[in-house]
This record gives C-alpha cells, sequence and structure tokens, in this order.
C-alpha cells in the first residue's frame, strides 16, 4: 500500500463510522497531511452538520499550510444546507489535495476539482476509488437514477428455503447472522415487507442491537387492498414511522382509518403483476427515502426481481438442508424455461457469522434493464 493509499484507506475507515446518520448526504471523511504527521482528521457525522473537511481543517488549524489533504470525496463547490468546501480547502492554503472519487452529483461533478487547479493547488484524483464507490453506492445510485438504493435480503438453507411447507421459518439461521441484518436496519432509511409478512408474523420491524441503541427504520408495507390488521404491531408508528403503499383504486374511506393512526398512506397504479414497484420507488424517493431493505417473501422478492428494482443482494446462508417440494423458496414469481433466461450477479464478499455464510451479490451492469 502507497503512503496516499495509507491515509486515503484511513479516511474511508472514518467515513464508513457514520454509516447510517448522513443519508441523503454521502459517507465522507477527510486527513490533513503534514510532513508526514497526521495534522487534523474529520468525517461527516450527520446531515446538516459540518462536512468533513471543515472538522478535519479545524484539528489542523495552521497547520494545514503547505500540507496535502486527503478525502474521499470531490469537496463540494456548491451551496447546499453548508457553504461549499472546496473554497475552504482553497483558502487553507494546502499544497497538494488526494480524492478517492469525483462526486457524481451533477451539481458538483469535477466543478470542486477544477476550482483547486485553478487555484494553483495540485489535486490528484482516483486513490482507492473503487472502495469509495462502494462506500457511497447508495448516494451514487441516488444521484444517477433519483431512486432508492434497493438491497434485497434473505435467509435460506443450504438447499435454497427460507421456510417449510407450512410457512414455519423460526430461525433459519443463528444468533450471529441475525444480529448482522440489525446492524443494516440501523443503516438504512426504510424496510419494506408485504402485508403477508404483517398478517403471518405481526413484526415490529424495529433494529434490536446488542451493544448500543439501533436507529428504527421506516416500516414500508406492500398491501394492495389495506389488509393491515388493526392489532398489527407496525401500526404503532411511536416506535417508528410507517407507509403503507396500496392500490391507487383503493377508496379514501379505507385510506382515513390508517392516517387516523398516524399511518402515511402511499396510493400507487397497480398493474397485471400487483402494485407498480418503481411507480412506487419514485414516489418513496420523492418523500425522501434514500435506501430501503427489503425483507418480504417470495412474492415480494419476485416483483422487485421481475421489475430489475434490485440494486444489491445479502443473502444468508445456513448448514441446513430442508428439502421437500412444498418448501418456500426465496424468489416466487415467473417459471424461467431455460437456465439463459437466469438473472446473472456478480459475488462481492463472503464471510462467516457463526455457523452461517453471509453473501453479498450485485447484478451485473445491464441486467434486466
Amino acid at each position: 500500500m502507497t503512503t496516499d493509499e495509507k491515509y486515503m484507506q484511513l479516511a474511508l475507515d472514518m467515513a464508513a463510522s457514520a454509516r447510517g446518520n448522513t443519508n441523503p448526504n454521502p459517507l465522507v471523511g477527510a486527513v490533513i497531511v503534514k510532513d508526514g504527521v497526521i495534522v487534523g482528521t474529520g468525517l461527516h457525522r450527520k446531515a446538516g452538520e459540518p462536512h468533513a473537511e471543515v472538522h478535519a481543517f479545524r484539528m489542523a488549524g495552521e497547520h494545514a499550510k503547505g500540507a496535502t489533504l486527503y478525502v474521499t470525496l470531490e469537496p463540494c463547490s456548491h451551496f447546499g444546507k453548508t457553504p461549499p468546501c472546496a473554497n475552504l480547502v482553497k483558502e487553507s492554503e494546502v499544497s497538494r489535495v488526494v480524492v478517492a472519487m469525483q462526486d457524481p452529483n451533477p451539481a458538483v461533478a469535477g466543478k470542486g476539482i477544477q476550482l483547486l487547479r485553478d487555484a494553483g493547488i495540485e489535486v490528484e484524483v482516483g486513490v482507492l476509488e473503487e472502495q469509495s464507490r462502494r462506500l457511497n453506492e447508495r448516494f451514487i445510485h441516488n444521484m444517477l437514477t433519483k431512486r432508492p438504493f434497493v438491497i434485497s435480503k434473505y435467509a435460506m438453507t443450504l438447499d435454497g428455503k427460507i421456510a417449510a411447507h407450512t410457512g414455519h421459518s423460526k430461525w433459519v439461521t443463528g444468533a450471529e447472522a441475525r444480529e448482522d441484518v440489525h446492524h443494516i436496519r440501523h443503516e438504512v432509511d426504510a424496510i419494506l415487507v408485504g402485508v403477508g409478512t404483517v398478517i403471518a408474523d405481526n413484526p415490529s420491524l424495529t433494529t434490536r442491537l446488542n451493544n448500543r441503541q439501533g436507529k428504527n427504520p421506516i416500516r414500508i408495507i406492500m398491501d394492495s387492498y389495506l389488509r393491515t390488521p388493526a392489532h398489527a404491531n407496525v401500526l404503532n408508528v411511536e416506535e417508528a414511522q410507517t407507509i403503507i403503499v396500496c392500490s391507487e383504486e383503493v377508496k379514501q374511506e379505507q385510506i382515513s382509518i390508517f392516517e387516523a393512526k398516524g399511518v402515511t398512506v402511499l396510493p400507487v397504479r397497480r398493474d397485471s403483476e400487483g402494485l407498480h414497484i418503481n411507480d412506487m420507488l419514485e414516489k418513496l424517493y420523492a418523500l425522501g427515502i434514500t435506501d430501503i431493505l427489503v425483507e418480504g417473501g417470495s412474492a415480494i422478492n419476485a416483483s422487485f426481481l421481475q421489475s430489475a428494482a434490485i440494486d444489491k443482494y445479502v443473502i444468508y446462508v445456513a448448514p441446513k438442508v430442508l428439502g421437500g417440494r412444498l418448501s418456500l423458496t426465496p424468489i416466487a414469481g415467473y417459471n424461467a424455461a431455460t437456465m439463459d433466461e437466469a438473472w446473472d450477479v456478480e459475488f462481492d464478499s463472503f464471510k462467516k457469522l457463526g455457523q452461517d455464510l453471509r453473501i453479498i451479490a450485485y447484478p451485473k451492469k445491464g441486467e434486466g434493464k
């Protein structure tokens, strides 16, 4: 690892520590180095608060002059909730700036880098760029598509079953894997299930971490005709906000019953396959939701797959073999006739969690688009 990579990795690690707190903003870390000594560090801790560069320069003070700034994302050049960081960097009199990646935000997109170069500051771009892109996959997706980043999560046995033919599924995986899911819940804006899951399991869909207080995501229930029971735990909006997505065909009188409980009801188009996934995602993004963890059953998973709406897979595989022709599988829906019709993915990482295996994968670029 080169010297530049070493300091950039530190900045990336700092940025990652704020996962779940910066949405809709990106995760950003900054490190200022002078004569081989770190004189300032910072990260963007929360949306609306100072950016990483601001914290780093406050720590560095006068030592920033002639130093090198390492930052995981191009310094912003536009006024948002905070002033542009590119101006701050220019005024700091650093001699060199190392940037992991250009900002995908069209309002920035290279303008901050050019502003620094025009000021006579040496700027290098692309150090640990792939790691920075992976760190901010949600933000990049938001900027390019104006839709939430969708994570499909499910747990299955070694032979690809999520439940017995009776529907019994507690528990497919062990405690360590289930704890990992709650860490993901803490990081995302929203968690989504179908009304079938609500009726069968009456889940709370909250975050429960062993060592700290977790952030509860917004709960999204796909419920075409508002069948969510009056006693459902997800209707307790004191724990977390709940959005029920229903068909535009539902009458206002039915909607008003749920709205009176403090629930947001979001009508969307319906087609022959059910609620229109892409219409729903566009409307949820308009409500400020930037990423969604889909924990639905096989029908919900199929709807997202057929709509080419899955951006990431997080799959837990348990060392169990359930068997059975009627045992439930993770994704239902369309029956492919040949292997040529399969949706191709790329494996990204594998990790052992207790006795279980976690697989992270991504759809191949262009798949289903």
